[in-house]
């Protein structure tokens, strides 16, 4: 799991305490602990909420990307008339 080290090495090269994390996580240092250290899966809530404070995309901190940085607005869909005529989104 590649996410754990990325949670850590996040978290300390911002000079942020588990604690701070989870108070921000809204949850206990405890938990947040066990999100470091693998014991406990973290939550997509929790996933994309660091993702702000770091400013880093969610494939990043789970290792899907080597890139940190958040490219806004990067997923664009882009549909056309005849989709929308094709009840494509009923």
């Amino acid at each position: 799991m590649e996410y754990i080290k990325k949670l850590y090495d996040l978290r300390t090269d911002h000079d942020y305490s588990q604690q701070h994390i989870a108070t921000i996580l809204k949850t206990t240092q405890q938990q947040y602990s066990k999100y470091e250290k693998g014991i406990q899966e973290l939550p997509i809530r929790h996933l994309i909420t660091l993702s702000k404070l770091y400013n880093v995309s969610t494939d990043y901190i789970l290792g899907l990307d080597t890139a940190p940085n958040r490219k806004e607005n990067s997923a664009h869909i882009t549909v056309n008339q005849r989709d929308k005529n094709n009840n494509f989104f009923r």
